[in-house]
């Protein structure tokens, strides 16, 4: 990437702006770019050459390996990013190919062997052993899973799971005789016209049911290659492997139970009454599932901006009117390339944000269609994105990769702090009262959907060899365990069946879901600060979020000012706090 520079009169957008200069490299040459494993090879081999027996030679040593990671990371991530964003490109998918397939799998053994030397090295017991606890214990646990013969498969995997937003990203339907993507079409399933609502549903749903056979197959792939995977590596079960993987050091299965038990008593009855409440508002007697986004008769949906540019500038308002530094943090992204906003065909589904290791400036990705849903996305990316800046100037890259149960708080956090200022958004009172409202009760719809995934997850990973048939009839199940019972699916049963295979993270990042679930609860609580004391609860968000990965998961809650609690007793505590708000901003 280019080293870039921005001027302005502003003292914090100087302040964002200067951490913008890649850092100098030390170990790799400032020209060397990741183009093949004959090239990356030298540099793996010297610094297994290296003594590591005294501290200054293995801090010295850590700080060159870190480099290393950190330019290898970065390569890999824009090969990822530019895919993405253009699916359609041969050549970009390839370039993504040739990584996984022929780099990646060549450069593991290396990275095992670095772990191994680290651990080694009598001058580890010589680390800052507070600082440096999450690093050594997660290089324990790699050291510990990595199997020879997992490295290949891993490859396949990567490229498997992309085969996903491949077909996902081709997915059309044409409205008013003008083609969308599924994404720019969800806009039509917030309007009044009731029949417009039920056409654009069924049509998404025919779409989706094209391609359900393909996902099926796909996915019992994805399912055999991580079976091996993980009795390759001693485990019963994928599950247990994964759990291990994601270093889920301060939960387990057991948690996860627990969590979904709370969800089930407390949430699932006041998803009921959201539900109830929207079904009286838009006036039908029966509440169909295209009606569950509906505005009333005469009620436009709203439209907080029109183009992507206009939600750039939106969003840098609302976030410097929380903090200066938070804004300008998205200004220097767009400055420079780092946003792809708007829905288009051909572009992959979902959103992200991609941490980008070496310039320590991410890149956010989303489907953009001029939703109400598209801010709450944008100001989510937008709160990883500031997560990276803060976590810009540690280190080792290693104390950057933070735990997505902090990270995501990050994300669902800013979602609910900045809702204070989304009247640049929706500058008419009542349209910003209605998007708040609309916001909170999307807060509490997805906790089902998030122990449902997890349930579904669980299920599907310790019930190796089931069927299609088999997996269907579970995820039917599931679903009813969780249902408020509000919506009638009479007729569209069929799509009702497959509907899992929406969810991106089951095929691409399979186990990564309940953390939107555990982080959702430390929003909720976060925002529930921020309420009483609004400098504090910022300054501890701020505070948490520069420690990285250089604190346990707990202690990173403690510092946010939040408890590391999804305990059923808790989700009830914070369910009524936000009962409690949305009845003050109902009609």
């Amino acid at each position: 990437p280019p080293n870039y520079t921005y001027n302005s009169s502003s003292n914090i957008m100087n302040e964002a702006a200067s951490i913008l200069n890649k850092p100098p490299r030390h170990f790799l040459p400032e020209n060397f770019q990741v183009t093949d494993w004959d090239s990356l090879r030298p540099y793996f081999e010297a610094l297994l050459a290296r003594d590591i027996h005294e501290q200054e030679n293995l801090h010295a040593w850590l700080l060159d390996v870190s480099e290393l990671e950190a330019v290898v990371s970065e390569d890999a991530c824009w090969r990822q990013i530019r895919m993405t964003c253009d699916t359609t490109n041969k050549q970009l998918e390839e370039s993504f190919t040739y990584f996984c397939m022929e780099i990646q799998p060549r450069l593991q053994p290396f990275a095992h062997e670095l772990n191994q030397k680290l651990m080694a090295s009598p001058a580890v017991a010589d680390l800052d052993q507070d600082r440096y606890f999450t690093y050594l214990r997660s290089v324990r646990k790699s050291v510990e899973l990595f199997r020879e013969k997992n490295v290949p498969l891993a490859a396949e995997l990567n490229v498997m799971q992309q085969q996903y937003g491949m077909i996902c990203g081709a997915m059309t339907i044409s409205v008013q005789d003008q083609e969308y993507t599924l994404q720019q079409a969800a806009k039509f399933l917030e309007g009044s016209d009731r029949s417009l609502r039920e056409e654009v549903f069924r049509k998404t749903a025919e779409r989706r049911g094209k391609d359900r056979e393909r996902l099926d197959q796909l996915f019992d792939n994805l399912l055999v290659k991580r079976a091996e995977v993980a009795r390759n590596a001693g485990f019963e079960n994928y599950r247990d492997y994964k759990f291990q993987e994601l270093g889920r050091f301060d939960y387990g299965v057991e948690d996860c139970l627990e969590f979904q038990e709370g969800v089930r008593q407390f949430l699932v009855p006041l998803c009921k009454d959201i539900l109830e409440h929207r079904k009286r508002r838009i006036g039908v007697g029966v509440l169909k599932p295209w009606d569950t986004e509906a505005e009333p008769e005469g009620t436009r949906p709203l439209e907080p901006f029109q183009t992507g540019a206009e939600l750039v500038d939106k969003t840098v308002r609302c976030f410097r009117a929380l903090k200066p530094f938070f804004g300008d943090c998205i200004e220097v992204m767009n400055q420079i390339g780092r946003l792809d906003l708007e829905s288009r065909k051909g572009k992959a589904p979902g959103g992200y944000n991609c941490p980008l290791a070496e310039t320590g400036v991410p890149f956010i990705f989303m489907n953009a269609a001029g939703q109400m849903a598209d801010v709450t996305t944008m100001v989510h990316e937008g709160g990883h994105a500031i997560q990276a800046f803060l976590t810009r100037g540690l280190e080792l890259q290693a104390f950057r990769e933070y735990p997505m149960e902090i990270a995501e708080v990050a994300s669902m956090g800013m979602e609910l702090i900045s809702m204070d200022h989304w009247e640049v958004f929706f500058p008419d009172p009542g349209e910003l009262k209605r998007a708040r409202l609309q916001q909170l009760e999307r807060v509490i719809t997805i906790f089902p959907w998030i122990a449902i995934i997890d349930r579904f997850q669980q299920w599907i990973y310790t019930h190796e060899g089931h069927s299609s048939q088999q997996r269907t009839l579970k995820w039917l199940e599931i679903l009813e365990e969780f249902s408020p019972g509000v919506v009638d699916w009479s007729g569209m049963e069929e799509y009702r069946a497959a509907s899992w295979q929406k969810q991106l993270h089951l095929y691409e990042v399979p186990f990564y879901y309940i953390e939107y679930g555990i982080a959702q609860l430390g929003a909720i609580a976060l925002w529930k600060h921020y309420r009483g004391n609004r400098e504090k609860a910022i300054d501890q968000y701020m505070a948490a979020l520069r420690l990285g990965y250089t604190k346990p998961l707990r202690s990173l809650y403690e510092a946010a000012g939040l408890s590391f609690d999804f305990s059923p007793p808790h989700i009830r505590k914070l369910a009524d706090f936000v009962q409690k708000e949305i009845e003050s901003l109902r009609d």
